[in-house]
């Protein structure tokens, strides 16, 4: 693996490192899009030459988001998890933490594979050279900057927590899932957790179990009894998929899977936790009001989810009226230099694979294929050749 300097070579007055693709991100959507660019031959940069990919990631150790996870998430209550590609998962303890046991494995895979993982590394913007849609990208980072033909973002959701306001005020504890470590601090108190997915039911499950719980959604859960077949899981991503390609804010495709008998929603359910009350109407100093009734609590957990962190690409104006990124497969219908992996509806562990494949596969005929010319960058102009109406074609 490439060992860079403590500016990557790209520091402040230093001209940009410059790579074929660029790819922001280290968690499966990340590495499954890495995994792919060296299988269709694209090389791992070199400092101070000219081409290749790198991956630029944010954490200082390998894990994404797995590694900031509550140390009392098991591997036996992580909602579904799909090996990474050409690598199974080797057997595990069920009672073993994930945010051990998953990093430890991302950590392998990019040694495995000799993945040019630089971290870490902040990128604050991505902008273009110019304004001919032919021209490169610069990515800023807080370690300088980045030249690229090609970008695929994969930065997920887990660093933007999603908090909804209510009015009124509450003088307890309160905290985002994304900072939840656990049941213990909530000993013997009541606490209120909010929201309709696999996160609060996992809350629920282990502070059911050593203090008094209150469970609240904004509309009822859906609950899927049946098993979550292949056929169930491509009609549930072509609905996230949908709202994608027409530039809507993105749901999550955990959102929409429904809630299924898992280890935590078993313990929740034998604990008697999941008698869920309708979204109260404002807070209080001591608790919530709905109406005239006020229910005192000590906590709230507000489980309410996560949204893209994609800021660092509004210079590129890929926003579309409705709120969102389009996307046509996974690239950008604005830009066809970006794509977004791990967005939408390849938000998912087994999505992130596969999206991971097909951006790299678009990229590869945007590019120039890199395996007809052994030991060279990929064939074709240095400016990628296509203009913004270019359409995506996944293999």
């Amino acid at each position: 693996m490439t060992v860079y300097g403590a500016t990557n070579g790209a520091g402040s007055g230093a001209a940009p490192e410059r790579v074929d693709v660029l790819v922001v991100g280290a968690g499966q959507a990340g590495l499954s899009a890495a995994y792919h660019l060296r299988r269709r031959g694209f090389a791992p940069h070199r400092e101070g030459v000219d081409g290749g990919f790198v991956v630029l990631d944010g954490n200082a150790s390998p894990g994404g988001a797995w590694a900031h996870r509550s140390p009392s998430l098991r591997m036996a209550t992580v909602h579904g998890f799909h090996d990474l590609p050409d690598a199974e998962l080797p057997p595990v303890d069920p009672e073993a933490p994930a945010r051990e046991v998953v990093p430890g494995y991302f950590a392998a895979y990019e040694a495995r594979h000799a993945l040019p993982v630089v971290r870490p590394v902040s990128v604050r913007a991505v902008r273009a050279e110019s304004e001919l849609p032919t021209s490169r990208l610069l990515v800023e980072t807080d370690r300088g900057t980045w030249s690229t033909r090609a970008l695929v973002n994969a930065t997920g959701t887990w660093t933007r927590p999603f908090l909804p306001h209510y009015p009124g005020h509450f003088a307890g504890r309160q905290l985002h899932y994304a900072d939840y470590r656990g049941p213990e601090e909530f000993t013997g108190r009541r606490v209120l957790v909010v929201g309709g997915g696999a996160s609060a039911i996992q809350v629920l499950s282990e502070v059911a179990a050593v203090g008094e719980t209150v469970w609240v959604t904004r509309s009822e859960p859906v609950y899927h009894d049946g098993p979550f077949t292949p056929e169930y899981g491509r009609a549930v991503v072509a609905r996230v998929e949908e709202g994608v390609r027409l530039g809507l804010p993105v749901r999550s495709v955990v959102s929409v899977t429904g809630l299924g008998p898992s280890v935590a929603y078993r313990r929740a359910e034998e604990l008697g936790a999941l008698h869920r009350r309708p979204m109260f109407d404002r807070l209080t100093e001591h608790g919530v009001a709905w109406g005239d009734q006020e229910l005192a609590v000590d906590a709230i957990v507000w489980a309410t989810g996560f949204r893209p962190e994609v800021g660092h690409l509004a210079p590129l104006g890929l926003r579309s009226p409705g709120g969102g990124i389009a996307l046509t497969g996974t690239r950008a219908t604005a830009d066809p230099r970006v794509h977004l992996v791990g967005y939408g509806p390849s938000a998912s562990t087994i999505g992130a694979n596969r999206a991971g494949r097909a951006a790299v596969n678009d990229l590869v005929k945007l590019l120039g294929d890199p395996a007809k010319e052994p030991g060279t960058a990929p064939a074709g102009p240095r400016s990628a050749p296509a203009g913004p109406g270019r359409a995506a074609v996944a293999v």
